[in-house]
């Protein structure tokens, strides 16, 4: 991966292609006696993600803008091959489905606490303590506005949606792709915080203040379109959060590190207290008749 828009564009390019064909090459065998299922796999995915390969291995011989434009593309095409090719076809399990995505975000989290230690290269201070402790808020605050109650009604949504080509979609668009985003503002978060860390007194440089707020905005606005597509409400107040965390870019150029990080983890927190004391009710509510439904299941 670190040489993949280099001198390993090849290799990386061609063990890209081995993983993604076997995937099919299963997928094909799983789904023999389901004419449906193998129409998806092979009309679907086989073609877009030659095409994207291909594209990966004509990418390992440019470089500069060429270079990225072909891995664009490529990924455009091998993650658009769904959204292109319609989705009637696939089968899933909900419960598994909505866990499997639960537990990358997982995995994003305890990714950006590492990246939080990996951040302390010059001794441990007073101020590195109280960073470590405030990036460790910022990734339980992210915690919790995905697992507190918005996983747990989206996993309900996608369970109740008609099984087939409604079902599917909700998956589709729900998980595979709008789960992207999420994962992503996670990481710029921690590359954010990983910055900070290596001179919490002095003001974050261009980079990792856009990547840590805009991180943050990122991963707030993709929940917003992940209800928005689940059950199709707007939740102004991560969007007004979205928004105001773009907007102290440029605050974040002039204050030290430690007070932008610290910026961050007040008002997400803020933005957690708020909803769990504004939707009290309706959390109290949407937990209880999912064990209700665990324990009759």
């Amino acid at each position: 991966m670190p040489e993949a828009f280099g001198r390993s564009g090849l290799l990386f390019a061609g063990a890209y292609g081995v993983v993604r064909f076997v995937q099919l090459w299963l997928m094909g065998v799983a789904g023999r006696d389901d004419a449906d299922f193998r129409r998806s796999v092979l009309t679907g995915l086989l073609g877009s993600t030659s095409i994207g390969v291909a594209l990966l291995v004509a990418a390992a011989f440019t470089d500069g803008a060429l270079q990225g434009a072909l891995w664009g593309l490529a990924l455009a095409l091998d993650m658009g091959g769904p959204l292109l090719f319609g989705a009637e076809g696939w089968k899933l399990m909900p419960s598994h489905f909505a866990e499997r995505h639960g537990l990358i975000v997982i995995i994003a989290l305890g990714e950006s606490i590492v990246a939080i230690g990996a951040g302390v290269e010059f001794g441990i201070t007073a101020g590195v303590v109280v960073a470590a402790v405030v990036g460790i808020a910022i990734a339980a605050a992210q915690w919790w506005l995905y697992f507190d109650v918005v996983a747990l009604v989206a996993e309900r949504r996608l369970g109740r949606a008609a099984k087939g080509r409604e079902q599917n979609e909700i998956a589709r668009d729900s998980y595979s792709f709008l789960h992207l985003p999420m994962v992503a503002g996670i990481v710029l978060v921690a590359l954010g915080l990983k910055k900070t860390l290596g001179d919490v007194s002095e003001p974050l440089k261009l980079v990792p203040a856009v990547a840590v707020l805009g991180g943050t905005s990122l991963y707030l606005l993709a929940h917003v379109a992940f209800r928005w597509r689940n059950v199709h409400t707007l939740s102004r107040q991560r969007l007004a959060c979205a928004v105001l965390f773009v907007a102290l870019v440029p605050a974040a150029l002039e204050l030290p590190a430690l007070a932008t990080a610290g910026i961050i983890a007040a008002l997400l927190i803020a933005l957690v207290t708020y909803e769990a004391i504004r939707f009290s009710e309706s959390r109290d509510e949407i937990r209880h008749q999912l064990e209700s439904e665990a324990a009759a299941g």
